[in-house]
């Protein structure tokens, strides 16, 4: 079956100025991204992954070129073009982000960190509750820990309740910017698997990446240098640490990795 496009660009270009000197970022890119896809973006420093990442989420405008969403059975959306209140609304109904940072608000709570996002768009105060608490619960954050502030909760707490923040209104796209850069390799395993789950049950997720690890959770692995897309690699559905002898997908889980490490090193990474 032919995978549903869900977002495509067409001469996608992004450019910086400082001083008298234009640094073009994003150079003429055209790209598809599928729905149910776990897109993982992969490149050197400087390649351009966070600024298409950005771009591709409304949560920056390019300098040229068009970012078009197909959001329903015959709709679609060019966000190229829209002012910040209309990027706002974009991002609040279709679109779910998790920085590097967790950016969680000190002052609030984890579920009112949640429901803060969640009421921008629903109108069930009791609804949203119930959802944000079922979604805490997913991810290990049990009862007691639901009225913890930030500076009460670990690192790997912190970020899952950003991920729960994240899929609160139901995105159609998921967006990751370094989901686990700032964690322990326990907690990078933890918020992995909530990523992992999550698209197993149908959610679309776009990831930037500079870890293998993270990027074997995709099944297609897009890489980036200097500003366009130097090549990519179909890996199939994720099925298992290639490392975890009990796993019963083992063989496969073991191609899988040998597949995106063979494609890495032809990519210079």
């Amino acid at each position: 079956m032919d995978k549903k496009r869900i977002i495509y660009t067409k001469d996608l270009c992004k450019s910086f100025t400082s001083g008298n000197v234009e640094q073009q970022v994003l150079k003429n890119l055209d790209l598809e991204i599928f729905k149910g896809d776990f897109t993982v973006i992969m490149g050197n420093s400087g390649s351009g992954k966070s600024t298409l990442l950005y771009a591709l989420s409304g949560m920056d405008t390019p300098s040229m070129g068009a970012i078009t969403y197909e959001t329903g059975d015959d709709e679609t959306t060019r966000i190229t073009g829209f002012n910040n209140d209309q990027l706002a609304r974009f991002r609040r109904d279709h679109v779910g982000f998790v920085f590097q940072q967790n950016y969680l608000n000190d002052s609030m709570s984890a579920l009112d960190n949640v429901m803060v996002v969640g009421l921008l768009k629903h109108d069930s105060r009791r609804e949203l509750a119930e959802k944000a608490k079922e979604l805490l619960q997913r991810v290990e954050i049990d009862e007691g820990d639901w009225d913890k502030f930030p500076t009460q909760m670990s690192g790997g707490m912190q970020q899952r309740v950003a991920v729960v923040r994240g899929v609160i209104n139901s995105p159609e796209v998921l967006f990751a910017d370094e989901p686990t850069g700032a964690l322990n390799s326990q907690n990078t395993e933890n918020v992995l698997n909530i990523l992992s789950d999550l698209n197993s049950e149908g959610q679309s997720i776009v990831m930037v990446t500079h870890t293998l690890a993270a990027a074997e959770r995709g099944n297609r692995i897009i890489y980036l240098a200097d500003g366009v897309i130097s090549d990519e690699v179909e890996l199939g559905p994720y099925v298992g640490n290639y490392k975890d002898e009990k796993n019963p997908k083992l063989d496969e889980a073991k191609e899988r990795h040998a597949k995106l490490k063979s494609f890495l090193q032809d990519m210079g990474w």
